[in-house]
């Protein structure tokens, strides 16, 4: 007797076998809304599975749960809900953009089309980036969150307390991976030993060895880390160490609660790239740091495919006066209060 695969039955086998390779709590929830089971994977000449393009990763979703929300998945038709909100309020916002300069709000960005941050939920439904721990919050200690708040209270003092985004420098991984207000294309190029990233924001390209070689000596530090690549299945693993204490996990207001909140030396990420369909690649990255964190939690959300899109220098200002101005500014501001900055 000969066995009938029907079209649902592949799509559960597909499911699972990807559930299985992602590993998060509720992998299967996540991707069922994006897996293609009639799609074939397309292969490099080398036949590695080919992740190449220009894939984008602007959405509404909040990386953290919001403290009402207790469902780690929307429903189809609280998704086309939210998505017309967001239609319906940008058309607001740009409609009257001259009464909102006027009212000293959004100045220099009162219309939507001066940012592209997105205007969608993700197409998984998730209610946030941020899957395990269940509740999807971040477990950060107590005092990461002090210095967060420290840093932007005297953000004015020094250039140290101020976004390392700001300063131009980068955002750091997995933070150069997460959405914010423009930028959020990432170009991915492969050859036989070597997978390469370029992020639009900050213009940051990550080169990263298809290899088990050692890493760096553990003397040496980096903002972006020191990364090796390797292949399980069709799943591209990477996994990041030796990164300074300079940085911070999220630098964009999209990152909520997480902007600014510091790195250690002791930062250990591993990110897994799977791409499910033509037009979806889940990039799911678990973060441990046990300065900062009370145990590893992890992230995973799908990135569309973006062919059209045409990627632009991320160029700040020359000599990025923006940081001498602010500080100067801030100097204007101690005058008149009579206070006065750290050393």
């Amino acid at each position: 007797m000969q066995t009938r695969i029907t079209p649902r039955t592949l799509r559960v086998v597909v499911i699972t076998l990807t559930c299985a390779l992602i590993g998060t709590p509720s992998a299967t929830a996540q991707i069922e809304r994006v897996v293609d089971p009639t799609w074939t994977m397309p292969r490099t000449p080398d036949g590695q599975p080919d992740l190449q393009g220009k894939w984008g990763n602007k959405t509404i979703t909040p990386i953290e749960r919001p403290a009402r929300e207790e469902r780690a998945f929307l429903t189809d038709e609280e998704m086309a809900t939210l998505n017309q909100r967001r239609a319906e309020s940008q058309a607001a916002q740009d409609a009257a953009p001259a009464q909102q300069y006027e009212a000293g709000r959004n100045v220099g960005g009162y219309g939507s089309y001066w940012l592209d941050s997105g205007d969608t939920v993700l197409s998984t439904g998730q209610t946030s980036m941020v899957v395990d721990p269940p509740d999807g919050r971040a477990p950060i200690k107590q005092w990461a969150l002090d210095a967060k708040a420290y840093n932007l209270a005297n953000e004015g003092d020094h250039y140290a307390h101020m976004s390392v985004w700001d300063r131009c420098l980068s955002r750091g991984v997995p933070g150069s991976m997460l959405p914010a207000g423009y930028n959020n294309v990432y170009r991915i190029v492969q050859t036989p030993d070597h997978v390469a990233i370029q992020h639009e924001m900050i213009h940051d390209v990550r080169i990263i060895p298809l290899s088990d070689a050692p890493f760096i000596d553990d003397r040496i530090r980096q903002w972006m880390g020191d990364a090796r690549a390797h292949w399980e299945g069709d799943v591209l693993v990477v996994e990041t160490r030796h990164f300074h204490n300079r940085g911070w996990i999220a630098s964009s207001f999209a990152g909520g609660r997480l902007k600014g909140i510091p790195t250690s030396t002791a930062l250990h990420v591993v990110e897994r790239y799977q791409r499910v369909s033509e037009t979806t690649l889940m990039w799911t990255v678990t973060i441990e740091d046990p300065n900062v964190y009370t145990a590893p939690w992890t992230i995973s959300m799908p990135l569309t495919a973006e062919p059209n899109y045409e990627m632009f220098e991320y160029a700040c200002h020359e000599g990025n006066y923006a940081v001498s101005n602010a500080l100067s500014g801030q100097r204007v501001v101690d005058a008149r209060d009579g206070s006065t900055p750290e050393p």
